[in-house]
Order: structure tokens, then sequence, then C-alpha cells
């Protein structure tokens, strides 16, 4: 039994979470965070676990992380050997989908979660992702708008440091930026070539943070700092307690060990990524919610989505070499990022692009090198939906998530609009693609595939990319507690307020009632600082 009867208890140190404890702290709320993996330091990023020359195929690293018991998280997009030890172990943490609809979770369970391990790519949404009803006549509102987010997000941007450029643009807003961003000369060439060619596509810099040189992210530093903030790591929520209809704890199993105690507090905020956290409200059933926490409508679990992905490769014969950028410090452990996106610009700006040309080495008298990741707008389905496994546990005798996330004829008629306005974007100024693969198929021209690598490693990347290339490889999942304006068809309201239990708040993805187009990681955390805010002002209790 826990000693200390908390403010608040915040499951999960992620993006969510770090900004949970930073927010709740700072209003001056004592807060419990319950992180399921170890604490992480300078020490589990050594730089000299950093190969020398990255191989354009990893085919060795992704199979010794297989035998290591790593074969979902090994099939990440762009899995490395040396970050091995920042993504979970699938024997410890295995979950179900169905034969036919398979679906690559990738997780990181240590402080920070998968901030270690994610783009760092800060992007904002607008009222074409929280209005897609009311602008398409498909998918459903959300019951937030762009004003309510947008100073939030100005927030968070400010106090991250974001660098980024202004664009000006109504389909990707502005943020609040630190430093301008560097774009590589093919780069630059790209987005005049396109932008005078189709004046409504736009070509911008990302929008991105640096690597945080102690591994700690900003906010976690920030809520340590208050001394209002208790961290207890290795320590896995199993259910969430309950009497009647409010949440009094959280029942913790530690990671090593096993053994079981009870934590405390007037609130609970889920913060653990929404797979995770839908997993534990299902999981916390109990007499009085026979069907889990938050499921009297029958939603909780339901519209569970990621953004459609698709990868793509090729060369940019008009610039030559490749360029790195020097505007950002060098990192000892990470690889320097940057890049482009191509914004949305189909009449249902349901997809968009992010990429990099003339970034990664080849001759100098050589095109430059062509890569980017497209993500297309999933439609909300009933029966997309996260349930548990009643016949598989985890290593901790938990049952498992079952995940269906299955594509239906409006992604498929999606997917395929995504591939081919990529192809025409590419081609259109010069570009010659090489290689597109999603999960429609794989296509090559010209060289192909990693033209550079050796022929087996060639084969063996054609012979497991359909494995990587599911539903979830865009790791932007969202949706199964979802957000709504009528208890009867969702799970929270727009705060993130469990209707059924007014201080259980969820502030991860797993509220959104749509998947966006591109990442998910800015508006969780504005969202995120946006429901623990209303939550610290003491706001009378949602009612159903």
């Amino acid at each position: 039994m826990s000693e200390k009867f908390y403010d608040a208890i915040v499951i999960g140190g992620g993006a969510a979470g770090s900004f949970a404890a930073k927010e709740l702290t700072e209003q001056g709320l004592d807060v419990l965070m319950l992180e399921a993996g170890p604490e992480i330091g300078p020490q589990h990023f050594d730089p000299a676990k950093k190969p020398k020359k990255m191989r354009p195929v990893n085919i060795g690293e992704r199979a010794l992380a297989t035998l290591m018991g790593q074969p979902v998280q090994s099939r990440a997009v762009f899995f490395r050997g040396m970050m091995r030890h920042l993504f979970v172990s699938d024997r410890d943490n295995p979950y179900t989908t169905p034969a036919d609809a398979p679906f690559t979770w990738i997780r990181g369970r240590q402080a920070g979660g998968r901030t270690h391990t994610f783009g760092r790519v800060l992007m904002r949404w607008t009222d074409d992702d929280f209005r897609a009803l009311s602008r398409t006549g498909q998918g459903v509102d959300w019951p937030v708008c762009y004003a309510d987010m947008e100073p939030y997000y100005a927030e968070v941007e400010r106090f991250l440091g974001l660098r980024g450029n202004a664009d000006g643009l109504e389909v990707l807003p502005d943020g609040v930026y630190a430093a301008p961003a560097w774009l590589s000369p093919a780069e630059e060439h790209f987005k005049a070539a396109v932008e005078s060619r189709w004046p409504e596509r736009h070509v911008v810099s990302w929008r991105s943070i640096l690597p945080a040189p102690d591994r700690v992210f900003a906010p976690m530093k920030a809520a340590l700092a208050s001394g209002r903030l208790t961290i207890r790591h290795g320590s896995i929520a199993r259910r969430i307690l309950s009497e009647g209809q409010l949440a009094t704890g959280v029942e913790v199993i530690g990671a090593e060990g096993g053994s079981s105690w009870t934590a405390r507090a007037r609130h609970v905020v889920l913060a653990a990524s929404p797979i995770e956290s839908v997993r534990l409200m299902l999981n916390s059933a109990s007499d009085a919610h026979p069907g889990g926490i938050g499921n009297s409508s029958g939603n909780l679990g339901r519209y569970f989505m990621d953004q459609i992905p698709m990868l793509a490769m090729g060369r940019y014969p008009a610039a030559t070499g490749f360029a790195a950028d020097e505007t950002a410090p060098a990192d000892p452990f990470y690889a320097k990022s940057g890049g482009v996106f191509l914004t949305r610009f189909d009449g249902g700006g349901a997809f968009d692009f992010q990429g990099s040309i003339g970034r990664a080495e080849t001759g100098p008298q050589d095109p430059a090198k062509i890569q980017f990741f497209g993500f297309g707008q999933m439609q909300p389905h009933e029966d997309n939906r996260i349930t548990l496994d009643p016949r598989k546990a985890d290593r901790w005798g938990i049952p498992v998530p079952h995940v269906c996330c299955r594509m239906r004829a409006p992604d498929r008629a999606l997917l395929k609009r995504q591939e081919d306005a990529l192809i025409e974007t590419v081609t259109g100024v010069g570009g010659k693609m090489e290689f597109l693969g999603s999960p429609a198929g794989m296509r090559e021209w010209g060289a192909g595939v990693h033209p550079g690598a050796d022929p087996l490693s060639r084969m063996l990347f054609r012979r497991f990319f359909p494995q990587v290339m599911t539903m979830g490889a865009a790791i932007h999942e969202t949706g199964g507690a979802r957000m709504g304006d009528d208890p009867a068809t969702s799970v929270t309201d727009g705060w993130g307020r469990c209707w059924d239990m007014p201080n259980l708040h969820v502030t991860d993805a797993a509220t959104f009632a749509g998947s966006g187009v591109s990442g998910t990681t800015l508006t969780i955390m504005a969202q995120t600082v946006r429901s623990c805010r209303h939550l610290a002002a003491g706001a009378p209790a949602a009612a159903a």
C-alpha cells in the first residue's frame, strides 16, 4: 500500500505523461508518475555503439533483434540496432491481431517512452483534421477545433524550442519557432520546382526539436524541478481502482519481481498511449463497470486507427550529391534530422508526405537521393477496435490487447490516390521513382530499391517488406477512447474526462476522434496541457 495520498497519478512517462506531470505540478498538485520501464540517462546512449557507416538495408541488425525477442519491434521502418534497448521485448509484451489484419505495434517502455525514438517532428493540426465530417462528409467532427488548440500549440512549441520557418499556409499553420530550419540545396530546388508547377502543393521544412543532451525530456525535467513529482520506475499499472463513479487509485505490479501494491489519488491521468490506455480501462472492469471503465456507451476500444502508411525512394537528377545541415548542433548518438514536408493538397485534404532530398550520402556527381513517407487519413470504423484476448497474457499475467485495425474500401481508395499523387509530384518535376511500397504492395522502377546494397540484402528487403508495411507502420495510432459531445457515442468529453468517471482523464491519442494526416505528437502534448490545466482548475465533473 502506498503511504501517501496524491492529488493525481499519471500513468506513463512519454510525450503525454511528461507534459501531464509538468502541468499538474506547476499548478501546485502533488503527482505520482507510474512508469512501466526503467530510468534512462546518458549511459543508455553510447556513441561507441553507433556504426561508422549506416547500412542502407540493416537486415543483420533486424535479424539479431528478432533472435533477442523483438520480432515486431525490428519491423519499425527506421529501426536501428544501436537503439534496440529503447524498444520493448515482444516476448514479455505480446499482443494479438486477426490473421488477415496484421498490425505493427511499435513501443518503448522506459522513462520518456517513444520520445527517444520518434522523429521529433511536431506539426500542428487544423480544422481539416478536427472538422472532417463538416468538411468532407466523412469521418466525425471533434468537440474541439483549431481555435481551442492554438494557444496550447504555441505554449508547447515555445517551451520545447521548435525549429522551423514561417510559411504562411492555411493547410499547415505556422508555429512558434526558436530557430529557423535548414533545407538542403536539393530540397530548395525541389520546393521551387513543385510550387512553380502546382501552386497549391507546398513544400516546407520540418518543424522539429533537437534531442536532449541529458536524455531527459524537457517537460519531465521541469516537473522534477518542482519538487512535487514522485516517479516510480518499473511500475506497471494493472487495474484502475474505483468506487462507484470515481477512480480511487491504481493497482500496480512491479516489473521486476512481480510484487503488487496500491497507489491512491484524487485524480488518475492515463497517458500510456492508445492501446495501453484502452487495455488498462478494459482490464479495470468491476461490478459497477462490467464492460470496463468508461464503457457505458459500448464504445471503449472502438474507432481505433493509424494513419495509412507508404514508403517511397528515388532520385532527383536536377540536383547532385548530398549536404548535411551545419546549422543544427551535432549529437554524438543521434543522426542529424530534418527534411521537407509536402503538405496536403488534394480535394479531400486526406494525405501528406514527410521526407528528405539530397541528405543521404551519395557520390558528388550522382543524383540526389529522395525518400518520402506518406501518411493518409484513415476513416473511423466501429469494428476497428482494441479488445482483451482472453487466452493470452503478458509476462506479468495481464491479459494482452487484441488489435483489429483493418483497411476498408475508403482507405484503400485513399491509398491509391496517395500513391498516385506522390508519383505525379516527383516525376512531374523530373524526379525518378525507384521504389514505392505500402499495404497495397510494392513497385520498382529503374535501379529499384536500395541499388547500392548487395543482392542478398535487396532480396531479403523485398521478402520481409510486406511484414513491415502493415497498418501500424506510421506509428501514429489514435482512438479507442474517443472524445465527443454525447456520452452515448463517445468515451470522454472534449477535455479528455471520462463520461462515466469524471476524475479519470485520458490525455494521449486514445481520445482522438480522427487519425489526422501529419504527426500526432504535438497535438497529444497540447491536448495534455489543455486537459490537465482544466483538471487542476477544479472544473465541475462531467455528467452523462
